[in-house]
C-alpha cells in the first residue's frame, strides 16, 4: 500500500506544482494587464490632445480663410471702383 500512497502523494505534489506555476503566470498576466491599461489611458489622453489641437487648427484655418476672402472682396471692390472711375474719366 505504501507504493500506492507514494504515487498518490506524488500526483498531488505534481498538481500543486502546476497550480503554483499557473498562479504565478496569472499574477504575471495581471501585472502586464495593468501596465497595458495604463498605456491605453496614456494613448487616449494623447489622442484627445491631438484631436483638440487639430480642431483648434481647423478653426484657425477657417478664420484665416475667412479673413483672406474678406481681403480679396475688398480688393475686388477697390479694383472695380478704380475701373469705374477710370472709365468715367475717359
Amino acid at each position: 500500500m505504501t507504493l500506492g500512497n507514494d504515487r498518490i502523494k506524488k500526483k498531488f505534489d505534481d498538481i500543486e506544482d502546476k497550480i503554483g506555476l499557473m498562479m504565478e503566470h496569472c499574477q504575471s498576466l495581471q501585472s502586464e494587464n495593468k501596465v497595458l491599461l495604463l498605456r491605453i489611458e496614456t494613448f487616449k489622453a494623447d489622442l484627445d490632445r491631438k484631436i483638440t489641437a487639430e480642431t483648434d487648427s481647423s478653426e484657425q484655418e477657417a478664420v484665416i480663410q475667412s479673413k483672406i476672402e474678406g481681403l480679396f472682396l475688398k480688393l475686388d471692390t477697390f479694383s472695380t471702383g478704380l475701373n469705374k472711375s477710370e472709365s468715367s474719366n475717359l
